[in-house]
């Protein structure tokens, strides 16, 4: 399935636009950049929800094609709504909702209602130990991994099992208004002063002009589905002189490493046999391209980037009888497309890999929130009716629990083979082919991320925090307990790896770096641009860093 972005808005790099103003009516004309500079506020720190399509549905938000206007109301509590709703003389409104009320029952009162709403700016809210905010489905990915109505039918549709149990889905609807987040604490207060400056009435009496007003900015042409936006864009680049982007494919690549080299114009034999190491890139929020996905996606390839820089250093690397492949897949939280893509060029001859290459496949999911030692094995009940199957993966748990048992922090743990696989690229996998697979997780039935793909699944999610006297510095090196938990994490799946791939004299000396674990969280979730990373990336990409996650 073809995944587009709505073009013609803001590009991936960008943040839209956001004014603030004053509604009014000017006699006389008079310098048009001095009135400007006096009535609007550019507002700069902020991120859109943009248009995404797929082959049958639009969701996600835009504004109309000049943007949108509105009389700013401030909401802080679900009372405040009844103004904007059916009370405020002034509409449409421009609602500033506070991050703790952008919920799926405020948004479909707000849906409800789109005559009196040009749209809505919400601030971040500040997330506590019993807070939550998944704007994901209950179920990732529902249709695109192996269950289905025909196969695995108890297991389809998250029957068994509601993974993402706290989703609100808002990320998957579609919304006729614009809608930013407010990233900047100050810009926020700046828009709450004007507000209560020009927008309050006296005595509940209904406010006078001039009023403090807001425009969002987010245009994007493309509508319906995949199908259309990409046959309107065909039609533009063939009969139009000057052709405009009407949609553009959401793309980018796969990351995949040998621990041995190959031959990569000419591929493997058949019988040569590699072992796969797999995790996700990619995350993604209510909000374009703020996803920080601590949990979701960065704990887990930065453990298994841990793992393959210890598993490097084992002496006999180079004389193991298989291979061993790491691969970071870009794009799985919409519908895997980056898994579906390396199957569909293995199964065509276009990758140096084929699928019958792959002896075993060990795929790291969420692995940061561990609530005691224990860390689960996740295995697929329908390829294991077949007895080779079924053995193989036997053999897969019984060489994990082996190589976890000399590392006393984590504990191996099986599950009921009445359990389905949870979202994953392993289940792509296994729609083309039967192969021994398993996914490592520190869940053992829903997720433990509270905010799996929100704008809160931040460092302090997965508890990565420092001491506040210590400078920027100080902090890159400090290594946090989540560092250390993830590094035992690393060094099991090394040590696996490392027996799967015929290893059987240096399995206990192989060590993850916990060091090399806390400089990667620190540059992926508090700042990219710190003398590590520098002294990595060369020097034409370190601009590319900044003071801030990547």
């Amino acid at each position: 399935m073809a995944t587009t972005r709505g073009g013609s808005g803001p590009d991936p790099g960008s943040r839209g636009l956001l004014l603030l103003f004053f509604s009014v009516v000017l006699a006389g004309l008079c310098g048009g950049n001095s009135v400007e500079r006096k009535i609007y506020i550019p507002l700069n720190k902020t991120a859109p929800c943009v248009r995404l399509l797929n082959a049958t549905h639009q969701i996600g938000c835009q504004s109309s094609i000049s943007g949108d206007t509105g009389v700013i109301h401030v909401v802080e509590k679900e009372e405040d709504l009844k103004w904007v709703l059916t009370d405020g003389p002034n509409p449409p409104y421009m609602v500033l909702l506070e991050g703790k009320l952008f919920t799926r029952d405020v948004m479909e009162k707000l849906k409800g209602t789109t005559s009196r709403i040009a749209g809505l700016a919400v601030t971040l809210a500040k997330p506590n130990s019993t807070s939550s905010f998944s704007p994901s489905v209950q179920c990732p990915n529902d249709g695109f991994g192996i269950y289905s109505n025909s196969y695995g039918p108890e297991f389809a549709h998250c029957k068994k099992t509601l993974w993402n149990e706290l989703g609100n889905g808002l990320a998957y609807e579609d919304f006729s208004f614009p809608i930013f987040l407010l990233e900047d604490e100050n810009e926020t207060k700046v828009i709450k002063q004007c507000y209560q400056d020009h927008n309050l009435g006296q005595n509940g009496s209904a406010p006078s002009f001039p009023l403090c007003a807001m425009q969002l900015f987010s245009h994007m042409h493309a509508v319906i589905s995949t199908a259309t936006c990409m046959r309107r864009s065909f039609i533009q680049s063939t009969f139009s002189i000057n052709p405009e982007i009407v949609c553009d494919p959401l793309s980018d690549y796969n990351v995949w490493s040998m621990l041995k080299p190959i031959n990569t114009s000419v591929g493997l034999e058949p019988d040569v046999r590699v072992v796969v190491a797999a995790t996700r890139l990619d995350s993604r929020s209510f909000f374009w391209n703020v996803a920080p996905g601590a949990e979701s996606a960065v704990a887990s390839f930065v453990t298994q980037l841990a793992a393959a820089e210890a598993l490097h250093k084992a002496p006999d690397v180079t004389t193991l009888s298989r291979n061993v492949m790491f691969v970071f897949f870009q794009g799985e939280t919409f519908d895997y497309i980056g898994s579906s893509r390396m199957v569909y060029d293995m199964e065509n001859g276009k990758f140096p890999v084929r699928l019958e290459n792959i002896d075993s496949f060990v795929e790291l999911g969420q692995v940061a929130l561990r609530t005691s030692l224990d860390l689960w094995m996740h295995t697929d009940p329908m390829s294991q009716k077949n007895e080779s199957v079924k053995n193989q993966v036997e053999d897969l748990l019984a060489t994990l629990e082996k190589s976890g048992a000399g590392v006393p922090e984590v504990v191996l743990r099986r599950l009921a083979q009445s359990q389905a696989l949870p979202p994953s690229s392993l289940q792509r996998f296994l729609r083309a082919r039967n192969i021994s697979g398993v996914v490592l997780a520190d869940h053992s039935g829903s997720f433990h991320n509270r905010y799996y793909q929100s704008i809160y699944d931040t460092a302090e999610n997965i508890n990565v925090t420092y001491p506040e006297w210590q400078s920027p510095e100080e902090d890159l090196n400090f290594v946090t307990d989540t560092a250390k938990a993830l590094a035992n994490v690393a060094t099991v799946l090394a040590r696996a790896l490392y027996e799967l791939a015929g290893g059987t004299n240096f399995s206990s000396s192989i060590q993850a770096d916990p060091q090399t674990v806390t400089r990667l969280l620190y540059g992926f979730l508090v700042r990219a641009n710190n003398s590590w990373f520098q002294s990595i990336l060369k020097h034409d990409l370190r601009s590319y860093l900044d003071d801030r996650p990547l």
